[in-house]
């Protein structure tokens, strides 16, 4: 990525996909070059927790609605310390954010974290494009950096693809560092960091949880070390083919026994573990309007999602992996992928989506109380 944040606003800027469609617009952040994985999110609110959502990292994030930026940006929401997207494509952005919490444009913020954007396209034929011909790599170039289009073409070509990424550790803490339980102390989590969110820790210490998140290379030893009650998999950005240090770390966890609990990545990881295959979506799940159905009570929720990979498990029956039964417990009714997994001879879960979702919806919020439960019945 080459940046320089000069004369943003007025600099012409254009997309162009790995199979030679472009769209042309206005520079918006950063004006430069920059490369990633074309997605779109449905979202129509949240983008701050969007753009510092870990699991983003590579990706470059169309947004569907037409209006962003309305609320500005501040520094209690983001997910995580800097905004992971390569790339941001919006509409018609707000001209001046209108929000008492107001702190700084979001044109601001991504000039000030260097990355580079386009305004003016037409969001909604980038995505229809993208349901159709899959998501793929993408440029976007502005300022010095826009030249013929066969040559831009070119330029996206030799960017990396998605497809066996491993991105994780590029995200995740380098330290383990403590969330405090909120209140009285519970239990104790080891939660291990593969692009965790800041929410999901919170989440845990509003339940008495107080959690060590520890980075992605942790081994099993380091894990047991913390005395844990409970061990946590979290989101990740990459391809969940290449995890296989989270997947051995697991098995560990799931050959003794612990209460077990993964989100996104986690639940890949899970899948892997009891010898499930994982597959790259066509164009994945992104936004916070996603309706899963949760199989074990045959509740439907709207759920918050980030994921272009899914677990490839067997929707109509239990079973047998050498960690005891598993079933698919939760599925998307958009298209009936895997949205989560369970074993039902000892207690570990995981869920495709996000529970925490800071912007909502919290329909699932109830899968933190289902994993103290669990720790509760271990415990007992």
């Amino acid at each position: 990525m080459t940046i320089s944040t000069r004369g943003a606003a007025k600099a012409p800027a254009v997309l162009v996909l790995e199979d030679g469609r472009a769209f042309r617009g206005r520079a918006y952040g950063a004006v430069g070059e920059t490369f990633g994985e074309a997605v779109f999110s449905t979202g129509m609110t949240g983008y701050q927790e969007t753009l510092t959502d870990p699991s983003y990292h590579r990706q470059v994030v169309v947004m569907t609605a037409p209006h962003v930026g309305n609320t500005g940006v501040n520094d209690e929401d983001p997910e995580s310390g800097r905004i992971w997207v390569s790339g941001y494509v919006v509409r018609d952005p707000a001209r001046v954010p209108s929000n008492w919490r107001s702190q700084r444009s979001l044109d601001e913020e991504l000039e000030r974290q260097g990355v580079v954007g386009i305004s003016g396209v037409d969001t909604r034929a980038l995505t229809r494009h993208l349901r159709e011909r899959g998501a793929m790599r993408v440029g976007i170039f502005s300022g010095d950096a826009v030249a013929d289009e066969a040559t831009l073409l070119a330029r996206v070509l030799r960017a990396p693809e998605m497809v066996g990424a491993d991105l994780s550790a590029e995200v995740a803490t380098k330290e383990t560092y403590v969330v405090p339980a909120i209140g009285t102390k519970k239990f104790t989590v080891a939660a291990i960091d593969l692009g965790i969110k800041g929410m999901t820790p919170h989440r845990m210490a509003e339940r008495g949880i107080e959690v060590h998140v520890l980075p992605a290379t942790t081994t099993l030893e380091e894990v047991y070390a913390v005395g844990p009650d409970g061990v946590f998999f979290s989101n990740g950005p990459g391809d969940p083919a290449t995890a296989d240090h989270p997947v051995s770390v697991m098995q560990g966890v799931l050959e003794r026994k612990t209460p077990l609990f993964g989100i996104c990545f986690g639940n890949q990881i899970l899948g892997r573990a009891l010898g499930f295959g994982t597959y790259k979506l066509k164009y994945g799940h992104r936004g916070i309007n996603q309706p899963v159905q949760d199989r074990t009570t045959g509740k439907v929720e709207v759920t918050a999602h980030n994921h272009g990979f899914a677990v490839d498990a067997p929707l109509d029956k239990v079973s047998d992996t050498k960690f005891g039964r598993a079933e698919v417990s939760h599925v998307c009714l958009n298209d009936q992928v895997v949205e989560g997994l369970q074993l039902l001879d000892q207690p570990a879960f995981s869920v495709q989506y996000h529970p925490e979702a800071a912007a909502g919806p919290h329909d699932a919020a109830y899968l933190f109380d289902r994993f103290v439960s669990l720790m509760e019945g271990q415990r007992a």
